[in-house]
This record gives structure tokens, sequence and C-alpha cells, in this order.
């Protein structure tokens, strides 16, 4: 079995061969426009798109808490918008992050991941804006991606 391999650098530009799938944490709500998207947005219009309208149309789709869609941004890239938290502000009823609704969106990321033979990048998500702690997120990437074989690369931005 393998395990995560951490890096320093930027999630939206992986420098391995073959295809990439980059993941990260969308609230629930529709919003788009602080943290980790803002390098999405900044390198691909697509994502946040799709992500818009994926919500717009959320009556009739699957959009939702541990809902994720998969954008293909370039022939070997593909983004994952995944549903991980609940509203975008911490409060009287704690933080954003939805650590079942992460579960569940990583299951479907193992499946595309394996599905694509890609490799999976991300920030550490859900412990930005979201609020989480990556003592609770880690074990559920090494659950449901490592242990089923994907390579997983997490990215720590800016310096040491």
């Amino acid at each position: 079995m393998g395990e995560i391999t951490y890096i320093r650098g930027d999630a939206t530009a992986p420098s391995v061969k073959g295809t990439k799938l980059i993941a990260h944490v969308c609230n629930d709500l529709g919003g788009w426009g602080k943290g980790f998207v803002v390098a999405v947005s900044r390198r691909w219009p697509e994502p946040e798109a799709a992500y818009r309208a994926w919500h717009r149309g959320r009556a009739s789709n699957d959009f939702g808490l541990g809902a994720a869609q998969f954008v293909q941004v370039e022939p070997y890239v593909w983004v994952a918008n995944m549903v991980g938290q609940r509203g975008i502000r911490s409060g009287s009823k704690g933080v954003p992050v939805r650590y079942e609704a992460i579960d569940a969106a990583l299951g479907r990321l193992a499946d595309k991941a394996l599905e694509l033979n890609a490799s999976v990048h991300m920030p550490r998500i859900g412990c930005g804006l979201a609020g989480g702690k990556w003592s609770r997120v880690e074990p559920l990437i090494n659950e449901r991606l490592v242990k089923r074989g994907v390579a997983v690369t997490v990215y720590d931005h800016g310096e040491a």
C-alpha cells in the first residue's frame, strides 16, 4: 500500500506524467471566489462555470453534500469539484466542513481516478476556509484513495 506524498508547490500545476485529477472542496451554496478556487479559476474558467451551472440546476441533478463533479480542463487534466462544506462561515453551528461529505466525495473521486488511471493532486482539502482539521481529513484520503491504489500528492503552498 502506498502513502500520501507531501510537497511544497502549486496543486494546480502537478509536474508528473499521466492523467491528473486536481481535487478541492466546494461549499453547498454555489459560492466560488475565495481560497483554492481562485488559483483554479486563474488557470481554467471551466471548473467554475461547471460548478455554477451544477448548482443552478440542483433541483434536477445530484448537487449536494458529498457529490463530486469532474471537469476536463486539458487533455490529461481534470478538476474535481467536491461538495464538502455546508455554507461558508464559521459560527454558532461550528465550522462549515462536513467530514462525512468529504468522505463520500473522496469515494467518487477514487472511482474516477481508477477509471481514468489518474493520480490525484490537492491542497489540504477542507482545512482552509472550511475550517477542518487535517488530522480528520488525512485518514479519509488514506481509506478512500490510497488503500485503493490511487497515488495522492498533497501540496502545501507558499513558504515553509
